[in-house]
């Protein structure tokens, strides 16, 4: 699964799963933030969530064509540079008045210019990766493998937000609406690994930049004149298509953030006991992901040396579980943040079952297209959201929690904990493929801006990401939350899979 990979791939990978890190930090307290120091509704505090992202993932387009006219590598830097000053700002504990919300909005401006120019232009580099014979045929899986690397950022980031926040409360006395900026400081700490991580190993992918000399950009241009205007229009055409798809994905899917979380504050138990308990705590999912790659790590090694160390690994990850359930005393506290961990925990647990099942399948003659499992995955999506709809029946809105006139019933965290795993099939089969997709499909010379686009498709579906948070603020019922979203996931799938054969045709 990792062998045979470009050296680059871990040195790009590294540099964004440090970003990454700091983004979902901020990214896993940021809601119940505007709620808690502003004290702003669920309906407003949704809407300025949802555009935050849509800036996010809109910004890459002026990145892509500042990339294409300046270069990759330079935007990259001048992205961590810019998303730094945000995040800084961000941390400044300045209250809840007009000054302060003026200084948030400024911060967030910073953090989706910066990784406007970051992101996007990142994973154009990555492409590039694989455009020699090579590397040709290993590009679903290394950009499965990219992907795995960064959530491993995001994996951590809940359990940081909320054990920096209860440090700075119990040991600097700050408030609670205070201690959030300790949770967005991490992020300053993390573009600081992140950037050194760039330029430490900067050898491994300095020749994907080397267009980037006047020389070498002649050659591209020759290259691109290569493929003709009606080619260079049928796969624009194909990519736009796919990015009118995955809007509804993100729409769907970045409720994580959103309804999801408020549904863990407001409808989920806020204890657990026994081997539920467990699963709250990150390192415990860290072992469980140590004995799946042990697993993989028996069935692929050729020797008996690595096979033996493989089972290490597993005993020894087995043992921690053993040690850790014994050590259990009593109910865990269970917040809401704390949900956000599971997705990218799954995503680096089945990344390898991913790689793995779709190699097999291509052995054998049977892999999908990477259009295919686009559709394939806004099924599972569609799945997920129905899930919720079933787990969700009996619960009805408004209900003011935490107050005992009112307070409503409590379902078990394992509704949300299998909703994540839903939905993080999902994510393997749309989201890396997708990006592989368009780095595939693109034509050279439109390469940062076609990123870009995929990225604004994603920014689109991430302002409506405020759809299902402002029903849910105007009191509808939850079963009509989960199946609207339920619903667009499931249109968008058979939209996909009636173009199938376009889509092929350039895949």
């Amino acid at each position: 699964m990792f062998e045979g990979q470009p050296k680059g791939l871990w040195a790009l990978a590294l540099a964004n799963t440090g970003e990454r890190f700091g983004y979902y930090t901020m990214l896993a307290v940021f809601l119940l933030f505007l709620q808690a120091n502003f004290g702003f509704e669920t309906g407003l505090a949704s809407t300025i969530y949802s555009t935050f992202l849509m800036m996010v993932y809109f910004l890459p387009i002026i990145g892509g064509i500042a990339a294409d006219k300046f270069g990759f590598g330079r935007m990259v830097t001048t992205g961590i540079f810019i998303m730094f000053i945000g995040y800084l700002v961000l941390s400044l504990p300045l209250g809840g008045n007009m000054l302060a919300a003026g200084a948030m909005g400024l911060s967030l401006i910073l953090i989706a210019l910066g990784t406007g120019l970051f992101k996007g232009n990142l994973q154009v580099m990555v492409g590039r990766l694989y455009d020699v014979p090579e590397f040709k045929d290993k590009r679903d899986s290394g950009f499965s493998l990219f992907y795995m690397a960064i959530n491993i950022g995001a994996m951590f980031a809940p359990t940081a937000a909320i054990k920096i926040m209860d440090w700075a409360q119990a040991s600097l006395g700050v408030s609670v609406e205070d201690s959030y900026h300790f949770a967005f400081a991490v992020a300053c700490v993390s573009l600081i690994v992140s950037i050194s991580i760039y330029y430490v190993f900067a050898g491994t992918y300095k020749h994907v930049l080397a267009g980037e000399t006047k020389k070498k950009a002649d050659t591209v241009k020759t290259t691109v004149a290569e493929m003709s205007p009606a080619e260079t229009k049928e796969r624009i055409i194909c990519l736009c298509l796919v990015f009118a798809v995955v809007i509804f994905f993100w729409m769907a899917f970045h409720q994580n953030g959103n309804t999801l979380t408020l549904f863990a504050r407001d409808y989920t138990q806020t204890s657990s006991t026994g081997i539920q308990s467990m699963l709250f705590d990150v390192t415990n999912l860290v072992a469980c992901i140590f004995v799946v790659y042990g697993c993989f790590g028996i069935a692929q090694s050729k020797t008996s040396k690595g096979k033996s160390i493989s089972a290490c690994i597993i005993l020894a990850a087995i043992a921690f579980l053993f040690y850790k359930y014994n050590g259990l005393e009593g109910p865990v506290d269970v917040k809401a943040p704390i949900f956000q961990q599971f997705n990218p925990c799954y995503v680096v647990a089945l990344t390898p079952v991913s790689v793995a099942l779709f190699s097999w399948l291509n052995k054998i003659g049977k892999e999908p297209t990477s259009p295919e499992k686009i559709g394939l995955g806004m099924l599972v999506a569609a799945l997920g959201f129905i899930w919720m709809a079933v787990g969700s029946m009996g619960l009805e809105l408004p209900l003011t929690q935490f107050v005992a006139e009112t307070e409503g019933p409590r379902v078990s965290a394992n509704l949300l904990i299998s909703t994540y795993l839903i939905l993080t099939f999902a994510e393997l089969l749309l989201s890396p493929i997708g990006i592989s997709f368009v780095t595939k499909v693109t034509p050279p010379k439109y390469a940062g801006l076609m990123m870009g686009l995929w990225f604004g498709a994603t920014a689109v579906g991430n302002q409506l990401v405020m759809v299902p948070g402002l029903m849910w603020g105007a009191n509808f019922n939850l079963v009509t939350i989960w199946g609207v979203l339920a619903g667009i996931c499931l249109v968008s799938a058979i939209f996909i899979f009636s173009i199938i054969k376009k889509l092929n045709k350039v895949a």
